[in-house]
């Protein structure tokens, strides 16, 4: 293996196509659902979305080309890093058969993976001539990346921020500010929705669903607006592959194949970009590769959900997809990693946990900070708190290899940095942060 830490490839090796992992499931997903339990058709979904986006989410092709003016934008910080983590293989006393490497999507303009699907969505919106995107977001770091692109492509760009995330991180919604965007607590009294949500709970901390209720309203009722979401969906997972496209081709430059790859999930964007590539690795009898998605005990959504139908959001106001859910109306405790605390789960994700091909785990979050604690006192990056999920079972899988004496080797996505999420850092420093069980979330009823 080359004595190297850091893996870089030319522009010119970025690639140039997605992959679409629908070409290679044993069984295709079932269809989204309109609320009277019919399937939707490209119509029906065209008030939401472009239908470049509509194409890609039901599209059977293998591989999907990257539009000229994505891969300019893709540029500007793709390809990004495969590092080894060897000063943290020091500190874990790591045998030389113990490796881990992450692939680094910090490096991003938004501090994270988000905008590999923002940046082609609003071009898609641009295309159709469409003059604003309404969406959500967690933690900040989709709507930052939403913000980003809607200023390259000259689109106004409004965002339903979930209320705990927006008091816990008020530089997150600066950043958006910052690029142009507008930016509300949730649940507000701006939407039918909001004001539905607080009249059952005026002191609603919000969550992912119940902000997606009012983004899609927004769109809904504004026939120059679209509606953008950042995780979840087909296209999105889709957009988000060349994560592990680029890791593949990284990897074999370190002369090293992954035993274990592994990211966090709340709505499964990041786990899918750096998974679905490896599965159909896997298929091509090129990898033996688990694939292990890790959440929160406080949203155990593939861990702890219910495999059918269910709405996107709080309102009803989406189309019901077959995934793991928690219920459409469960609100997660205010854990710091906003980004995963999402009642549902990407309808391909879903899939491939249900059919063994992906394995799932949950975990505590004052252990995550740990590990996100150990990693940069070693590596010198601090983690986002969603990426330490990933990053505290990429620790485990090597530790567990090294007290039973084996060779492995660990990849994780580290999603983004924790520039922004200081205030989390500074709770547990301070031995303020609890954990939360799943019982500790609510159920929203009229």
């Amino acid at each position: 293996m080359p004595d190297r830490t850091r893996f870089m490839l030319d522009e010119r090796d970025m690639p140039t196509a997605w992959y679409n992992v629908q070409a290679d499931l044993a069984e295709q997903i079932p269809p989204p659902l309109d609320a009277e339990g019919n399937p939707m058709g490209p119509e029906q979904l065209a008030v939401l979305f472009p239908m470049e986006c509509i194409k890609q989410e039901v599209s059977q092709e293998r591989y999907i080309d990257v539009p000229g003016a994505v891969i300019d934008v893709y540029k500007t910080y793709r390809p990004s890093p495969l590092i080894r983590a060897k000063a943290l293989e020091r500190v874990l006393g790591l045998p030389e058969g113990v490796k881990i490497f992450y692939k680094y999507e910090g490096v991003s303009p938004a501090g994270s993976h988000k905008p590999n699907t923002a940046i082609p969505q609003a071009y898609y919106n641009k295309l159709e001539g469409v003059k604003k995107i309404s969406t959500e977001t967690g933690a900040g770091q989709w709507g930052s990346a939403l913000s980003i692109a809607g200023a390259l492509f000259g689109i106004e760009v409004e965002v339903f921020m979930v209320k705990v995330s927006y008091e816990q991180k008020p530089y997150r919604r600066i950043l958006m500010e910052t690029y142009g965007a507008t930016v509300h607590a949730s649940p507000s009294n701006l939407t039918e929705a909001g004001r539905h949500v607080l009249a059952m709970d005026p002191d609603s901390t919000g969550s992912l669903g119940i902000a997606i209720s009012e983004a899609v309203e927004v769109a809904v009722k504004d026939p120059d607006t679209h509606y953008s979401l950042g995780s979840v969906l087909n296209h999105v997972c889709l957009h988000q592959t060349v994560i592990g496209l680029e890791a593949i081709q990284q990897m074999e430059m370190a002369e090293a194949e992954p035993d274990v790859v592994i990211g966090c999930v709340g709505g499964g964007s990041n786990f899918a970009g750096i998974a679905f590539p490896y599965y159909k690795r896997r298929l091509d009898g090129k990898s033996k590769a688990r694939l292990v998605a890790v959440e929160p005990k406080a949203c155990p959504t593939l861990t702890a959900g219910e495999y059918r139908y269910d709405f996107g959001d709080e309102a009803k106001m989406t189309p019901q997809m077959m995934m793991y859910t928690l219920g459409h109306d469960f609100v997660p405790a205010g854990i710091h990693a906003g980004g995963l605390r999402y009642h549902g789960d990407s309808p391909l994700v879903s899939a491939l946990v249900k059919s063994g091909d992906i394995e799932a785990v949950a975990v505590h979050q004052t252990a995550c900070f740990e590990a996100a604690v150990t990693f940069a006192r070693a590596e010198g990056i601090l983690p986002a708190p969603e990426s330490s999920h990933a990053i505290r079972v990429a620790i485990d899988e090597a530790l567990a290899a090294k007290e039973a004496g084996e060779d492995k080797t660990v990849l994780f996505n580290l999603s983004g940095h924790g520039h922004f999420d200081l205030s989390a850092y500074e709770a547990y420093l301070a031995g303020r942060l609890k954990d939360y069980d799943f019982a500790a979330g609510t159920v929203l009823h009229d």
